[in-house]
């Protein structure tokens, strides 16, 4: 996950200061996914890493949703680009379904509650693999608009 993290960063890391810094959130997400996940001790065991895990989460996709998502789409309205206010359109309501889910979880665990550590573990690699899923369909929606937007302020030579 990282990895596909990494390269997302490579790929559109200059395209937007506001871009640029949700994708180090995002990065920071996975960090501290992988040291909750990665840890030794179950999830439960690692009440603060389980906290610190759930405030880059709420931060991560609150950026996404008030910032990021809406920054995208006024481009794509400014650019006229049809395409990418279609792509918005089919992809967002998977993303938003994500988000739910990750609420859940952090309403859930944030509070230091984690007492059914085989139920955290279920629940964390599951938000795993949707966070995963989320991580493409915004690398996607990035990617549409980020190319459709440079080929039009691109100078013709």
């Amino acid at each position: 996950m990282l990895e596909s993290c990494q390269n997302a960063q490579e790929r559109w890391g200059g395209v937007h200061l506001l871009i640029d810094r949700w994708l180090q959130e995002r990065h920071e997400l996975v960090r501290t996914y992988d040291v909750l996940n990665d840890s030794p001790q179950p999830p439960a065991a690692n009440a603060l890493a389980l906290q610190r895990f759930c405030e880059v989460l709420v931060d991560y996709v609150s950026a996404g949703h008030f910032e990021v998502y809406e920054q995208l789409t006024s481009e794509a309205k400014a650019f006229g680009d049809q395409r990418g206010l279609e792509l918005a359109k089919q992809i967002y309501p998977r993303i938003e379904a994500i988000t739910e889910v990750a609420l859940s979880f952090n309403d859930r665990f944030d509070n230091g509650d984690c007492r059914d550590s085989v139920s955290l573990g279920v629940e964390l690699k599951r938000l795993g693999q949707l966070l995963h899923e989320r991580f493409e369909l915004e690398d996607c929606l990035i990617e549409v608009l980020h190319n459709a937007h440079q080929q039009q302020t691109a100078p013709t030579v």
